[in-house]
């Protein structure tokens, strides 16, 4: 398969390019494009063969659901059974938003897109080039993010080639997105709504909005059967094994060092994913890719996928990622650096 490439700016694009892009979706095909989270996969929401299509090229398990991508919040009532009042809530604050919903589905909605269940998850993106390609296909857009299955999230356009090229139909490229983690995943179909993945909105912005949340027992790591995307399997992982550092009280740097220490002396090649703060104190063999300082969880959600994916072409044998404290959107890069580690955690 031939894979088109667009060009597009990411406040001015082109109508007539994007226009092309989604008549691509409307003819079955596949359209890697960017959101303000990363970069997803997209497919025409409502046909059960084009989102088929997703999990070949991504080779995504086939119990993974897939979330639904709509340009306007009144398109929610074509896909919803019923919206409870959690999820109007939080719709009315954070949409458009990096933030997805999981309501009860309409028959309608493909079961390839749900698996089975008998839910569905949408988002309203922020990203004017997402929502503009949605609305001129006609149709939700069922997107997962746009890289192999397991792998790290794409952040350009460029992550998405080295993944799925040759594999999908079309990448716009657009730039860098600027959250660099995926959706927040929230389902409003349990008593009390129940936090799935955490992501771009915060579990205090949730908590602002709701008074009220759980979070779901997957999160530490422990789930049988997927309600969302990005739950059941390793996801995220670099091609070298990865350990995360969780200090606690402790300090990070001395763990680091400790066990960089141990893997330099059994003969390892190290690389490393720390903050600003740290990278000066290891030692100058480490291969470091520096995701920011500690306390800006933005600039560090930003690089992490970048980070992760820094080590693909590296010559190391295992990767030490260090912690941070999971306040804000610590919490969501903290899930994502647990997955990533497939839970080889080292704590004090």
């Amino acid at each position: 398969m031939r894979t088109v490439y667009y060009q597009v700016d990411p406040v001015n694009p082109d109508r007539g390019v994007l226009a092309e892009a989604a008549q691509l979706l409307r003819q079955g095909g596949l359209v890697a494009f960017p959101t303000e989270t990363v970069y997803g996969l997209g497919a025409n929401g409502l046909d059960a063969q084009a989102v088929a299509g997703i999990f070949k090229a991504k080779g995504r398990p086939s119990d993974n659901p897939l979330i639904l991508h709509i340009d306007t919040p009144d398109q929610l009532n074509n896909l919803a059974a019923t919206i409870p009042a959690s999820a109007q809530a939080l719709i009315d604050k954070y949409w458009p938003g990096p933030l997805t919903v999981v309501v009860q589905r309409q028959p309608h909605v493909p079961n390839a897109v749900t698996c089975g269940l008998d839910t569905v998850a949408v988002r309203l993106p922020d990203s004017l080039i997402a929502r503009e390609l949605i609305r001129l296909a006609g149709v939700p857009v069922a997107a997962p993010s746009a890289n192999t299955s397991g792998r790290p999230s794409p952040t350009t356009a460029s992550d998405v080639e080295s993944d799925l090229a040759g594999k999908i139909d079309a990448i716009i490229d657009a730039g860098p997105c600027a959250i660099g983690v995926e959706s927040t995943v929230v389902d409003c179909t349990t008593p009390v709504p129940t936090l799935l993945r955490p992501g771009g909105i915060t579990y205090e912005m949730l908590l602002a909005v709701l008074g009220e949340i759980e979070v779901d027992p997957a999160l530490a790591g422990t789930l049988t059967a997927p309600r969302s995307p990005g739950m059941k399997y390793t996801h995220y992982a670099p091609v070298a094994p990865m350990f995360l550092i969780e200090a606690g009280q402790q300090s990070p740097a001395l763990l680091l060092q400790r066990e960089i220490s141990k893997a330099l002396a059994a003969g390892k090649a190290v690389g490393a994913i720390v903050s600003a703060e740290i990278a000066n104190t290891l030692p100058p063999q480490v291969i470091t890719a520096v995701y920011g300082p500690q306390e800006q969880t933005g600039v560090i959600a930003a690089n992490l996928y970048t980070a992760l994916r820094s080590f693909d072409n590296q010559a190391v044998d295992v990767i030490y990622a260090e912690g941070i404290a999971e306040q804000g959107l610590g919490l969501a890069v903290m899930n994502r650096l647990r997955k990533a580690s497939g839970y080889r955690i080292i704590r004090e």
